[in-house]
């Protein structure tokens, strides 16, 4: 028995359209999209708002194993279909780092179980994440890698980015870079700027993401690999990567909501719940992000999903850890920001969320056909809510968006088919 999900407006992010249409779902897959689809032998399901393909998060951290503490892949999970997410790229910086096969089919294979939303995880760059010893890409890759990355550290020698880049460009997979000179940024707790002189807090200047971003730039260009720069946050760091663009470098990139959003000046109000690596920044950074969104610079949103416990982050700022939790509050607050605003039509957004995640890192969905998986999501762009850190599914409840009023919200989503969400 098949399923018709009719009533809501559907959009394609590709063709850059809105359009009325229902879903056939069979056997979790889209079997027909129409108008007036029969009904016979079929369950109906009425929803009210937009039908958006699933979202994609290719930048997410679970925490699991070793730190389930924080968070763990059900919870994880569980928030992402919260926020309206059915694929999310794990993150290697666990414990054990993901530097194995056999840790990344487990992590593969303990999301399926829970099925709330397809994990598919970046495995470590280097063992351990410590920069030296490349792990094996083509065994990791063949295990179900689909990228690697050292996420959470920079890798700091040339001479082993160049290696890797070469590696991996022989197997065609991405290599997400998180970019950051140690030499700069010299143990810094928020960016390099007013804010850190006033509280007498070390800083981290923008130019240790410049300087990173260029320096793997020009080495993707010699090794023909491609690279994918996280969490870009830094004006000159835009600018390069304009450039390279231009150059024909191979080059991706990401933007979290949190950049485009909030500047350094979050910490005054949020403390270490702002703490974030890498930091807030000034306007003109804050700016520049903009831009480089709505001109394709920065192709992708990811929310560098980030969680900790309470008292981790009660630890004051030069303390605390870095990081913010994004997955249920990400697609509202750009919602409200730049659609709501006329910045960005939908599909464009959604494009940026969906379409573009999965064209970047090789994955199937991003978008509605027939053939493809019923990966979708319903929001209500009518209703408005407030961020209640309380109500996250995640453990995680550190944000500095605590509070404010957004439209946008998620309020159903299905993965292969079956509902794995439902707001109230």
């Amino acid at each position: 028995m098949g399923l018709i999900v009719t009533g809501g407006t559907v959009v394609f992010p590709k063709e850059n359209a809105l359009q009325q249409v229902e879903l056939l779902i069979e056997n979790g897959v889209i079997a027909a999209l129409g108008s007036d689809l029969p009904r016979t032998g079929h369950i109906v399901r009425e929803v009210n708002g937009y039908i958006l393909p699933g979202l994609i998060d290719v930048h997410v951290h679970l925490r699991d194993p070793g730190q389930e503490h924080k968070e763990t892949i059900e919870t994880g999970t569980m928030a992402a279909a919260a926020g309206g997410f059915t694929q999310v790229c794990a993150m290697p910086n666990t414990s054990p780092v993901l530097d194995t096969p056999a840790l990344v089919r487990d992590v593969i294979a303990r999301a399926k179980q829970y099925g709330y939303a397809t994990v598919r995880p970046i495995a470590a760059i280097t063992k351990g994440e410590q920069g030296e010893e490349l792990t094996d890409f083509r065994a990791l890759q063949q295990a179900g890698a689909v990228a690697v990355s050292d996420d959470g550290r920079g890798v700091q020698s040339a001479g082993v980015m160049y290696r890797a880049l070469r590696a991996a460009s022989a197997l065609n997979l991405p290599v997400a870079v998180h970019a950051e000179d140690n030499s700069l940024a010299h143990g810094g707790h928020i960016h390099a700027g007013r804010v850190a002189d006033k509280l007498g807090v070390q800083g981290i200047p923008g130019a240790a993401e410049t300087a990173m971003i260029a320096r793997d730039l020009w080495l993707a260009e010699e090794t023909g690999a491609r690279l994918h720069c996280c969490h870009v946050s830094a004006a000159a760091a835009v600018t390069v990567l304009r450039q390279g663009k231009a150059a024909g470098v191979r080059v991706t990139a990401e933007v979290t909501p949190h950049h485009l959003l909030l500047t350094e000046d979050a910490v005054w109000d949020w403390e270490a719940n702002a703490k974030v690596n890498p930091p807030l920044r000034s306007e003109r950074d804050r700016l520049a992000c903009v831009q480089g969104l709505l001109d394709g610079t920065l192709d992708l949103v990811a929310t560098d999903h980030a969680p900790h416990t309470a008292a981790e982050k009660a630890n004051g700022l030069s303390a605390a850890p870095f990081g913010l939790v994004g997955l249920e509050t990400s697609f509202p607050l750009l919602y409200t920001a730049f659609v709501k605003s006329g910045v960005l039509t939908l599909p464009e957004l959604v494009h940026r969320m969906a379409t573009r995640p999965a064209e970047v890192f090789g994955l199937p969905g991003g978008t509605l056909v027939v053939g493809g998986a019923a990966d979708l999501t319903v929001i209500d762009p009518d209703t408005a809510g407030v961020v209640d850190p309380t109500a996250f599914l995640s453990k995680g409840r550190n944000t500095p968006f605590a509070g404010r009023e957004l439209w946008g919200w998620p309020v159903l989503t299905m993965h292969k088919g079956r509902v794995v969400y439902e707001r109230d």
